[in-house]
């Protein structure tokens, strides 16, 4: 169901100068209700254009920032997140109280203000349903000085991830070059319905090797997690160095990297 703010009580600056505060109407506060003033929305950006991925407890502050733009100036200006098919149908809310933005009008335009909002984000609290990993869409709102108000349903996107491990190991330690290394590891991921982080199946994962000495790492080749995310592989030992598994990550999983695992070559 559509959340709005019950008091969007939002201070306008002009540098350091506090200009007003305002709260909505009434209307404004109806659940449900849709309207559409002259305000537009831009500059839309969550999290500072990165994904939002989050493990089993994390606990994250999430900043949205915005441009508010209104023939009549802009009183007031919110933004949260929201997962499902329509406001009226949400499956996830970030924030579940939405606060308003703290907006600042542009010194040579009043027309237009530059708002942001933090939001906390606890995966423990607000994630329950593996489905809520994907894209959730922004809702962006506004009152004008006018007490006409609009909110745009969809303004802008943001994706949640659910956090991912890969492990390795490398073996045997030592081996005499020329001979067989079998590398092994793990590949697993958040499971916000059990609370586990649980095997990642079917996903591409990259061999990768640093010699000793350099800072460069090679991708050797690509395999496939098995059950339970099992990876397993084997190569040819030919210098000192460490093998990592790397995992570029998907729509709903965020990329993981092993720490660097070193065989001594003989």
């Amino acid at each position: 169901m559509r959340i709005r703010p019950a008091v969007t009580a939002v201070t306008l600056a002009t540098g350091l100068l506090a200009l007003a505060t305002s709260v909505l109407p009434a209307a404004a506060q109806a659940a449900d209700r849709t309207a559409s003033g002259d305000t537009t929305f831009s500059n839309i950006v969550v999290n500072g254009g990165k994904d939002i991925v989050l493990g089993l407890t994390t606990r994250k502050t999430v900043t949205l920032t915005w441009t508010a733009t209104d023939p009549d100036g802009v009183a007031a200006s919110w933004a949260y997140l929201w997962h499902g098919p329509n406001t009226d149908d949400e499956d996830g809310h970030l924030p579940l109280y939405p606060p308003t933005g703290t907006c600042t009008v542009s010194s040579t335009d009043p027309t237009t203000s530059a708002c942001a909002v933090s939001i906390a984000v606890d995966a423990a609290r607000d994630l329950h349903h593996n489905a809520l990993a994907g894209t959730w869409k922004v809702l962006a709102g506004a009152q004008d000085r006018t007490d006409d108000w609009t909110e745009i349903d969809a303004a802008g996107t943001a994706r949640i991830k659910r956090l991912a491990e890969v492990t390795v190991n490398a073996s045997p330690e030592p081996v005499r070059k020329g001979r067989t290394v079998t590398v092994t590891g793990r590949l697993s991921r958040a499971n916000w319905e059990s609370r586990t982080y649980t095997g990642y199946q079917g996903q591409r994962v990259a061999l990768q090797f640093r010699k000793k000495g350099s800072s460069t790492y090679t991708t050797l080749k690509t395999v496939t997690s098995g059950g339970a995310g099992a990876l397993r592989t084997t190569t040819v030992a030919k210098t000192d160095g460490y093998f990592r598994f790397v995992f570029a990550g998907t729509g709903t999983t965020g990329p993981a990297t092993a720490p660097g695992d070193f065989v001594d070559v003989r």
